[in-house]
């Protein structure tokens, strides 16, 4: 097996950043590992970009991860497109006043972190709200109009445009519906790489497996850190074995692998590790697991594809209450 190309998401404050960077070896490990870093865009600060020029000194390959601030939703979605827009605006100001480079421009594409707090406080008591966007089509009709122009505009400045997506766009696309995206607030993009975030740290290894082999580019993790959600904080961090065995799982699907995160690795002693490690050793697949993800989806595939068809659900509903008059005729007629 060919080892993949790796690529770390970052996604710290300045100064945390800045003391990663200088941490003994980090740079250097990268370096021989080839590796890229997704550098998340917390702010445009002249201290983060002394970071990307550090990493562009050392030839690693830095991806501009746009974010938001909290207050708009921090991640990217149906609702702050046009947030996203300026955004990217103050990007390219930010990237030409220091002189930057990037070897690419990443789209995180999440529910709006505010709903996202929301579902882990109040549970079902916020799907109401959620499930009343299921009929704003004008929402997502504009929100993908701004998002798509957002990529041409990326794309015409010669970057490469990445999405980092959750791996349920994959059923939705298949079913060719819009449902989810409109209770989501998420974004189907063509870009021109999908990364599917199969974290089996926030569901299982199963769900890695099952959704593998439709990803182009597989995220895996979480080593630790990132932006903490009310009442959850960090996501549970993966230990060495199945963090490895993650990461074989994902080398056997895709030739890029994305990795959550570099602090996490950093933080527990996985970067150093990584520089020995054995791709092609032995690892469990985990079929079963991934046979009953399978099923899930396959439902949720028919759900959406349902809605997606609601005139076949009103013929349905309709022949069966013709059937069930015309049998109740039948049953209750009287010979005469």
């Amino acid at each position: 097996m060919h080892k993949p190309h790796l690529t770390f998401f970052c996604e710290l404050e300045r100064g945390a950043l800045r003391d990663l960077l200088a941490e003994p070896n980090v740079v250097a490990t990268l370096r021989a590992l080839g590796a890229g870093v997704s550098l998340g865009l917390i702010d445009l600060s002249a201290e983060r970009a002394k970071a990307v020029r550090a990493l562009n000194a050392a030839g690693i390959p830095v991806t501009a991860w746009l974010l938001l601030p909290r207050e708009e939703g921090y991640w990217f979605n149906l609702d702050n497109a046009p947030q996203a827009m300026a955004r990217y605006a103050a990007f390219r100001e930010w990237t030409a006043a220091f002189g930057l480079r990037w070897a690419s421009v990443g789209l995180d594409v999440e529910t709006d972190i505010r709903d996202m707090d929301a579902l882990l406080t109040r549970g079902w008591r916020a799907l109401p709200r959620l499930a009343r966007r299921a009929l704003q089509c004008e929402r997502l009709r504009r929100g993908l109009i701004l998002y798509r122009a957002l990529v041409e505009r990326i794309r015409a400045d010669e970057y490469p445009v990445e999405s980092y997506q959750f791996p349920i766009i994959v059923d939705e696309r298949r079913a060719g519906s819009t449902l989810l995206q409109r209770v989501l607030g998420v974004a189907d993009l063509a870009v021109d790489r999908e990364v599917l975030m199969l974290y089996s740290s926030f569901v299982s290894v199963g769900l890695l497996w099952s959704y593998a082999r439709d990803a182009g580019a597989i995220g895996v993790g979480s080593t630790g850190g990132g932006v903490e959600l009310a009442a959850r904080g960090e996501l549970a961090a993966l230990g060495w074995g199945a963090f490895a065995r993650d990461l074989r799982l994902a080398a056997r699907r895709a030739g890029e692998v994305y990795i959550f995160s570099l602090e996490g690795c950093v933080r527990q002693g996985f970067l150093p590790l990584l520089l020995e490690f054995d791709w092609d050793a032995p690892v469990g697949v985990p079929v079963t697991a991934a046979l009953r993800v399978d099923r899930v989806r396959a439902v949720l595939r028919g759900a959406l594809w349902l809605s997606a068809h609601p005139g076949v659900i009103a013929a349905v509903l309709g022949a069966l209450v013709s059937a069930g008059w015309l049998v109740e005729r039948l049953v209750t007629r009287r010979p005469g």
